[in-house]
Parts: C-alpha cells; structure tokens; sequence
C-alpha cells in the first residue's frame, strides 16, 4: 500500500542533532585541555609526588652494615627530635625569621609605598635598582659578599682599617648570623617590594580620592588605606620568609668555605640534612630530617595565616562589621 499524501506532508525533514554536535565539540575541547595541562601533571609526579613518596619511605627504614635496610617504623623521627644539632639549626632559623623577616619586609613596604606615592624621581629607576638584586642568583650573591665580608681583601675592611676603625670580622661566630641576614635582606627586598607594589596599583582611585576630600596627607593615607587594603599581599609575603627562611642552603654552603669556624654542617635544617645524606651516606635519617622541616614549615604557615585571620575578624566584629 502506498501512504496517503497526508501522512507524508507532515513528517519533517530530518536533520543531525545540534545536541549531538555541542557534545561532540565540548568533548573536544575537554580532550584538548587536557592535553594542554598533561606535560605540567607529568613533572609534577615524577620531579614532585615520586620524589616525596620515595623519601617518606626511606624515612621509615634504617640503613645498617650488617642485615642492610631495617625497618624502623618513627624510628629515625624520634632520633630527629632528640637532635640537638637538629633542634638547634631550627631555633637558629627562628631568630633569623624574628630579626630579619621585619627589617626585609619593612624595607619593601617603605619601596613599595614610596614608588606608588608618585613622588620618588626617577621612579622606575628606583624599582629597577631595588628589584635588581633578586635577579642575581644566590651564588653569585653570596660569593659576591662573602668578598666584601672578607677581613684581609674585602673592601669593607680595607677602608675600615684606612679610617683607623680596625679589622671588622663580619664571618666570626659571633657576627655570621648577622652577614647571612644582610645578605638574604640585599637579596629578597625587590621581590617583596613588587608583590606589595602589585597590590598597591590594584587600589581602587577613588578610596584616594575621598580621603582627599577629606583632608587626609599621604602618611594618614598610606596607614589607613594602602597598607590595610594589601594585607593579604604582605601576608603572602610573610609566609614566603618563613618557607623561604627554613629552607635556607645556599648562603651556610658557600659560606662555609670561608668561614668554616663559624658555619657548622647544621648550621640550618636544610643544610644539616644535605651533609647528612651527601657527606655521612645517612640518607635514611636524612630524609626524615627533611619531612619534620616540612612539618614545622607547614605548622607555622598555618598558625600565622590562622592567628591573621582571628586578628582581622576581631577587628571588623569590633567596627560593627562583623557580629
């Protein structure tokens, strides 16, 4: 039978889905991201997670001469945490972080400040001069003092000995500490200073210019406005210093060369733990060295970031802001 000229008017023309072709375009775009973001997941396992894995296992185990590689479950954490040498390369770093985080900080905040005012001459000088020993590598920069330190050719002490001051001895135990802090203080200033310098140009023109209106001068302006609106940059800066500050090796490991009476083989955690592995073939101990500075890092990056916002929130309940 053939079908009626009515029943064939009314059936549409069929054509291909757009849903079909939205998913296979989405799917796509999906298998392209992926691909995209496949090469930074490939280092991060292998030159990150495999490495971290493998040396949390060899924390648990104990190399010995007769019966090899023994189990030691926290065996080798419990030995870190009875370490004075351990104990004292952290207490060391926990007075550098004290004494020299402010100073470093400090000296960024008033850069920072002072470019973003628009009243510093030669301005973008001045923020190249300041960033620019940040692009010096560690090496370079700490070879590059430990001369100017040194007490028989450095020129600090060759024009301290012409003004009949004598010999300063800036690599002696007692002054060590000091230099390292000068030191990482040269080095770090410009790259705090641009994270602070960032924030300050994202402040909106016209919380400045209301304060204006207002009558407030520029130290009543960067006090009550610039500095409370990049708090979360000078935050960000502060937990920097204290992974950057335990994490310390360059610096004690050049240093050591020329001052070997005053840098001792734990002088910091991070150097402390290379010597154990590197120099007393301990790698075992070594590595749980290496995971209870990643702890304590951790630990006070939480506390600090924790304790900041307890401080902010107790403000804004106090304003009224909050309840």
């Amino acid at each position: 039978m053939s079908s009626s000229p009515a029943l064939s008017a009314e059936r549409p023309i069929t054509a291909s889905p757009p849903r079909r072709q939205a998913s296979s375009t989405k799917r796509k775009q999906r298998v392209a991201a992926y691909l995209f973001i496949l090469p930074f997941f490939v280092v991060f396992i292998t030159m990150l997670v495999i490495p971290l894995v493998y040396a949390g296992y060899l924390s648990l185990f104990e190399s010995k001469l007769i019966g090899g590689d023994v189990f030691v479950g926290l065996g080798n954490y419990l030995r870190a945490l009875g370490d004075s040498a351990f104990l004292a390369s952290l207490g060391r770093m926990g007075l550098f972080f004290i004494i020299q985080v402010p100073i470093m900080l400090g000296l960024a905040l008033f850069f920072a400040l002072a470019l973003d005012s628009g009243r510093a001459r030669g301005a973008r000088s001045v923020r190249l001069l300041v960033f620019m020993p940040y692009a010096v590598p560690a090496v370079v920069a700490t070879l590059m003092w430990g001369y100017l330190y040194g007490p028989d050719f450095g020129p600090i002490a060759q024009i301290a000995r012409g003004l009949g001051w004598g010999t300063p001895d800036f690599l002696s135990p007692a002054n060590i500490l000091g230099s390292m802090m000068n030191i990482v203080t040269w080095e770090f200033v410009g790259y705090n200073m641009i994270i602070m310098y960032a924030a300050l140009r994202a402040i909106p023109g016209e919380l400045y210019e209301a304060a204006e209106l207002d009558g407030a001068g520029q130290f009543r302006v960067a006090w009550s406005i610039k500095i409370p609106a990049i708090r979360p940059a000078i935050i960000l800066t502060v937990i920097f210093s204290i992974i950057g500050t335990f994490q310390l090796f360059a610096e004690p490991s050049l240093l050591n060369a020329i001052a070997p009476d005053a840098i001792t083989n734990s002088f910091t955690p991070n150097y402390y733990a290379y010597n154990l592995a590197f120099i007393n073939q301990e790698l075992n101990y070594a590595a749980a060295i290496a995971f209870l500075l990643g702890i304590v890092i951790a630990v006070l990056s939480y506390v600090f970031q924790l304790a900041t916002e307890r401080r902010e929130r107790k403000t804004l309940a106090e304003r009224g802001i909050l309840p």
